[in-house]
């Protein structure tokens, strides 16, 4: 019950008013169910045994006035509680979204996309149950199941007893099958989370399953998936359904034991038929609330397992944040230096013993075969990870001394795979700061060379790209990309073969672009093409995560080591690809 008591604070704001004028409706509706055997007595009693005219007069109106008032108390304990639970959702919802945003990249390299968008919708709805319905459903049953035994008591204590005896034999079955639901409600929910990120993939990545012929391939995985959480929904179902059949068997032992004993008496004239059927009223409305608690228990185990898959995400911590005392990073103007770093994960070192220092207005370009490390070096200096030994420093600062705002403020970024919003090209264009003016956003555009193509799309700047930008090409997408970084003008850039997705003409009008762009700023480049960086102050070679070598273009080739290896190789691919292009 911890789980259930930390979900218990995403209620505590709204206890007031909204949920205590729920549990005062709660509270009339069930006691006011208290009198409904009286009236049954004094119907049987009063007015068909001893033919009582006043009692017939008054008897309906106390009847109808009894069940508007429950009609109206029902109203207001259902609205309220809708309303709290629908806040509790929202609310839930913002943290766990808030949450993630906040946690480091690789949280989202660990967990899949359609695993994390299950815990935020369809384990949330399981919260709201247990959380709202079931405190509900628990005060307004546990209520009324107390008066009414109270009821039962007063009238014939001697057959209360006899109906009392199954209802403690119905609380161990009861248990132990709301058990397995919350074991088999968690286990449907990874399958849910799984059978999301299948179906997200495949219409993500839709292109490639058509032209791999990978249809039937994609709908065998997607219905093996959705196979296994059908039964694991079947046996949390069939669980759920043995609760109400062994709540009417118990039930119906207590009901015909008391009709005998009862229906004795009330021949042998120990009782009046008003008394008896009081009594069996008084039993079959204490039966309703007891099925409903039983649910109820069963409920609240399936939202505690909802809640447990929850608090798996909000007990993360992000592994980068601010350190305590962090303070704003000043305007960067001498340089960014790499004191000795190294960084790994999951026991492999990626990067060692990394010195390298990037003075203010450079140029700095990292080359390497794939997978040497040249992205994961450039992305220390944002703190997307953080060195696993040594130190990265802004201006003789220690960056994980300053806040990570500011930090990342002061650095321009064009990422090698471009992601769009599925907005408009003015807003993923402005991203980060809305409060740009069309000027500026269209100033952007054309120094990237975009504003051409957005023009000639039907809406111009408000055109929707798509999910992912896919009503664009692979460089109208990538043209956007570097617009949004000039629009930041950061003073520190980071192109991470920026220009890979752009066709000859597109490169050669982006590079220029890139060029105006990186006069006085601090740029590392990332490069694909190596004819692309020529100009660079500098050229760092990785080797198996290390640096081997650095200088100019022509000192490099000169040398004729490790950069003139992949300089030749790269010439000697592109002659070849040339070649090929002229044969067909």
């Amino acid at each position: 019950m911890k789980i259930y008591r930390r979900l218990l604070k995403f209620l505590r704001p709204y206890i007031w008013p909204y949920f205590s004028i729920a549990m005062v409706c709660m509270l009339g509706f069930s006691a006011t169910g208290g009198a409904i055997p009286f009236l049954v007595q004094s119907i049987f009693d009063d007015v068909f045994a001893r033919k009582d005219q006043t009692a017939l007069f008054y008897l309906p109106l106390i009847i109808v006035g009894v069940f508007v008032l429950r009609g109206l108390m029902n109203f207001g304990q259902s609205y309220l509680t809708a309303y709290v639970g629908l806040r509790i959702i929202k609310d839930i919802r913002d943290v766990l979204n808030q949450h993630m945003q906040s946690l480091s990249l690789s949280f989202f390299q660990r967990h899949p996309t359609g695993t994390l968008i299950s815990r935020v919708s369809s384990d949330v709805i399981l919260v709201r149950s247990a959380l709202t319905d079931s405190v509900a459903s628990l005060m307004r049953d546990t209520t009324s199941l107390l008066a009414l035994t109270a009821v039962a008591f007063h009238m014939d204590w001697v057959l209360a007893s006899i109906a009392f005896v199954v209802f403690p034999l119905s609380i161990f079955p009861i248990t132990r099958i709301s058990r397995k639901v919350r074991r088999f409600t968690k286990r449907g929910q990874i399958t849910t989370g799984n059978l999301v990120t299948l179906l997200q993939e495949s219409i993500q990545g839709n292109r490639i399953v058509k032209a791999f012929g990978m249809e039937e391939y994609e709908s065998g995985r997607f219905a093996q998936e959705n196979k296994r959480l059908f039964k694991l929904s079947l046996r949390a179902s069939r669980m759920k359904a043995v609760v109400t059949p062994s709540m009417e068997i118990l039930a119906s032992l207590a009901i015909g034991a008391v009709v005998w004993y009862g229906g004795s008496s009330v021949i042998g004239g120990g009782r009046s038929q008003g008394e008896f059927m009081a009594f069996m009223t008084a039993m079959f409305l204490m039966y309703q609330p007891f099925k409903h608690l039983t649910k109820t228990y069963t409920t609240i185990q399936q939202g505690i397992a909802g809640a447990e898959r929850i608090y798996e995400v909000l007990d993360v911590e992000p592994e980068i944040k601010d350190r305590p005392g962090a303070r704003p990073a000043a305007a960067f103007s001498r340089e960014i230096e790499f004191h000795d770093v190294g960084f790994g994960y999951e026991q492999k070192l990626v990067l060692r013993n990394i010195n390298l220092k990037i003075k203010s207005g450079e140029m700095i370009a990292l080359v390497g075969v794939s997978g040497v490390g040249k992205s994961t070096l450039a992305d220390l200096i944002p703190r997307f990870y953080d060195v696993t030994s040594g130190r990265i420093t802004i201006d003789g600062a220690d960056i994980r001394d300053v806040t990570l705002e500011s930090l990342r403020s002061q650095i321009g970024i064009v990422a090698q795979h471009t992601f769009l919003f599925n907005d408009s090209i003015r807003n993923n264009i402005a991203y980060g700061d809305p409060c740009k003016d069309m000027d500026q956003i269209t100033a952007a555009a054309k120094a990237a060379h975009a504003h051409d193509f957005i023009m000639d799309t039907a809406q111009g700047y408000d055109t929707i790209v798509g999910e992912m930008g896919m009503k664009l090409s692979g460089g109208q997408r990538q043209r956007l990309s570097i617009a949004r970084a000039i629009l930041k003008d950061a003073p520190v850039l980071i192109l991470d073969e920026a220009t890979s997705s752009l066709d000859t003409e597109s490169e050669r009008l982006v590079q220029e672009a890139l060029e105006n762009l990186m006069i006085q700023r601090t740029t590392l480049v990332i490069a694909h093409r190596l004819s692309t960086i020529r100009k660079a102050n500098r050229i760092v070679v990785l080797v198996d995560g290390a640096v081997v070598e650095e200088g100019t273009h022509e000192e490099l080739l000169a040398r004729r080591r490790a950069y003139s290896k992949l300089y030749t190789l790269q010439l000697l691919e592109e002659e070849g690809a040339s070649h090929g292009e002229l044969l067909h």
